[in-house]
């Protein structure tokens, strides 16, 4: 179909209509100064070569690369093999539309399957979906679906050190669901994990389930086994949620400590840090729940010749059913995410990521280890961590913390006290693999000389 664009003519005739004289007319609501800009300011063209000389004058004005961060809280540094970063940028990945006819979708489902797998192997789950929007969706749509796993049970409980930001999304996707309700389950001030022994008073006979994280915000890890056995001797779910998916080589599976649906943020795979986004949300499931799963799962089959084929085994979403029998409002997924989270775990293999992860960890227990002999500061939680720490500050306020190291050229972490009053003295720090001991021994030598 060829486009033609109105005529003068085509254009008066609409006027007319309106009972207007001018287009402009139609945007009189917009203040005068806001609705058409000057143009006298803009450059003349230049030649593309002179353009992105520009553009790198500009760049180069940028003063980040200086900064040494350590910056975590949901959203990590990781380093991503180029063969990753080329192969998930080949036009016939990053472009495909929804897989409705597999004949024509083999790889984009192949991928899909592959992805799947390899986090139920990382979980320990018996299936995994190809995916959903972010950790913070992912972890609302765990809890609507433990809700409607259960039935008649009402109420979700909430764990206080589950990441201040999921909480907020969980509040809005349950605020205009009356027939739900929240509640909050404290953490040991002393720990920073949940009381098991709390929790079981807590639990109650309209409890569906419990959402928890471990590693927690605070950078600790819970004692996840145990809070699944108080959930299971109740009937209700255990919901666990990470958001350092590179926690999961290193620890315990989830599967394996009794959890009935894992939730998160799986960007430490392969995706980089960019301004929020795009991220890539998982969920993996015991197969009881596969019915009530969002977003996609794709199988393996056999065509009529026996060959190996796969398809969109489950889509339980608007798109493919009618409304009222969706799971999920959730109307399209991460699938390119997760295939680039598929390169990068196939890339780095069991043995790479145990590496990666291992060293992610021992970086964060090196500094806790060097950072103790300081007065001035102290690590809050000490036992159980992975890669992420809470230091406490003695001496000063946190702003004046942080904005000391800042002047250093260091981004030393988050302050928790945006979301928590009772650490208004303390500061998460995250560490990687892609941290050096020098980079380590430049922060531990900067808060040494803020005594």
């Amino acid at each position: 179909m060829k486009y033609f664009p109105l005529t003068d003519s085509d254009r008066e005739e609409i006027r007319k209509l309106l009972g207007i004289k001018e287009t402009s007319e139609l945007f009189s609501d917009i203040p005068g100064d806001k609705s058409y800009y000057p143009t006298d300011d803009l450059p003349s063209a230049v030649p593309e070569n002179e353009l992105i000389d520009g553009f790198k004058a500009i760049a180069r004005r940028n003063t980040f690369p200086g900064y040494k961060s350590f910056l975590g809280g949901g959203a990590y540094n990781h380093f991503t093999p180029e063969v990753v970063k080329y192969l998930s940028t080949k036009g016939e990945f990053l472009t495909p539309y929804t897989p409705y006819q597999p004949e024509v979708s083999q790889g984009s489902l192949q991928a899909m399957f592959e992805y799947q797998t390899m986090m139920t192997m990382l979980t320990g789950m018996d299936v995994s979906n190809a995916s959903l929007y972010d950790g913070g969706t992912a972890a609302a749509e765990g809890v609507l679906l433990a809700l409607r796993k259960a039935r008649k049970k009402n109420t979700i409980l909430i764990a206080k050190n589950l990441h201040p930001e999921y909480i907020e999304i969980i509040e809005t996707y349950m605020r205009d669901l009356v027939e739900y309700k929240s509640k909050y389950v404290d953490f040991d001030p002393k720990t920073g994990t949940i009381n098991p022994d709390e929790l079981e008073k807590i639990v109650c006979d309209d409890c569906a389930g419990f959402i928890f994280q471990s590693p927690n915000f605070l950078g600790v890890a819970e004692n996840s086994k145990r809070i699944s056995e108080i959930l299971h001797a109740k009937n209700a779910f255990s919901i666990q949620t990470i958001t350092e998916a590179m926690s999961l080589p290193f620890m315990t599976a989830p599967g394996e400590n009794g959890v009935d649906i894992v939730v998160g943020e799986a960007q430490s795979f392969g995706l980089p840090l960019g301004y929020g986004g795009p991220y890539l949300g998982f969920m993996a499931v015991k197969e009881d729940f596969i019915r009530q799963m969002p977003g996609r799962l794709v199988g393996e089959t056999r065509d009529i010749d026996g060959k190996r084929g796969y398809v969109l085994t489950l889509s339980t979403r608007e798109q493919h059913i009618k409304r009222e029998k969706a799971t999920s409002n959730i109307c399209s997924n991460e699938a390119w995410c997760a295939l680039r989270a598929g390169m990068y775990l196939a890339t780095m293999g069991k043995a790479g990521l145990r590496q990666i992860s291992k060293t992610n960890h021992l970086n964060a227990a090196y500094f806790v280890k060097e950072v103790s002999t300081f007065k001035h500061v102290g690590v809050k939680y000490i036992r159980n961590f992975f890669n992420e720490v809470v230091l406490e500050v003695k001496n000063m306020s946190i702003d004046e913390f942080t904005g000391k190291l800042e002047k250093k050229g260091i981004l030393a972490g988050i302050p928790l006290k945006w979301f928590f009053k009772e650490l208004e003295s303390a500061v998460l720090i995250n560490f990687t693999e892609l941290h050096k001991k020098e980079d380590i021994d430049c922060l531990i030598r900067a808060i040494g000389e803020l005594q």
